[in-house]
């Protein structure tokens, strides 16, 4: 396989693992999620432009109605995968009473009282941030872009916190993460958003990592999951501000 065609295949995967968008066929041999890693952020550009064009077209509504719009689109195209990550994590890092109760709660399909209450604490957060954003595109495309990177970032910061699962799977190394730093830069040099709302958006992420290596010694999905969501959720926050 050509490298084009390699890295072709690698977004294909990071699309069809991060949305629920169509790719078509991927080439053979179909890259691992650790192969596509470097592509995640990538799907922060179709991601931020699909959040943008329903603020944009659904401008003449309330500003509520139109937050919760796009919301509920991202939502949909992304098949509510960071969500699911973020209730588990927050039952099992909250209410486990050890590492191994912590990683049988984060498997278990089930959602607990601490997980309900964090989804509907970040799409409140969520709602209330998207409806004050100025309709400018670029900002929202640098949080997107930059929330999965911080998620390609704990990748790299954290161990696998099981021998098998999701975050073994996609276990990278730091060069996975130069393609996404570059978009990013470039990004941030044509808008208007300033440098701090990066940090802004590590904050939270900086926190659960730091949760996540006391309480099961590394990452899983749905640490990864909810670390997206939250550097998401605290960017929309920041470019409010």
């Amino acid at each position: 396989m050509s490298p084009f065609r390699r890295r072709l295949a690698d977004i294909q995967v990071a699309v069809l693992f991060l949305t629920r968008l169509p790719t078509g066929s991927v080439s053979s041999p179909v890259p691992t999620l650790a192969n596509a890693a470097w592509a995640y952020p990538l799907v922060g550009l179709v991601t931020g432009c699909a959040v943008w064009g329903v603020l944009v077209l659904t401008s003449g509504l309330h500003p509520t109605l139109s937050a919760i719009l796009a919301v509920s689109a991202l939502v949909m195209l992304t098949g509510a995968l960071h969500h699911d990550g973020l209730a588990d994590c927050a039952d099992g890092l909250g209410g486990g009473r050890d590492r191994a109760h912590v990683l049988e709660i984060m498997r278990d399909s089930r959602i607990g009282s601490y997980g309900v209450v964090a989804i509907v604490l970040v799409l409140a957060l969520q709602v209330a941030s998207l409806s004050v954003v100025t309709l400018s595109l670029l900002p929202l495309l640098l949080v997107a872009v930059g929330s999965r990177l911080i998620m390609v970032a704990v990748l790299v910061a954290l161990p696998p916190a099981r021998a098998d699962g999701l975050g073994q799977s996609a276990a990278v190394g730091r060069a996975a993460l130069l393609p996404g730093i570059i978009i990013w830069l470039l990004l941030i040099s044509v808008s208007d958003a300033p440098l701090w709302v990066f940090a802004a958006m590590c904050l939270p992420v900086v926190w659960l990592v730091h949760r996540a290596y006391r309480r099961i010694q590394g990452q899983t999905g749905d640490v990864l999951g909810a670390s997206q969501i939250l550097a998401e959720t605290a960017g929309w926050i920041a470019l409010t501000l």
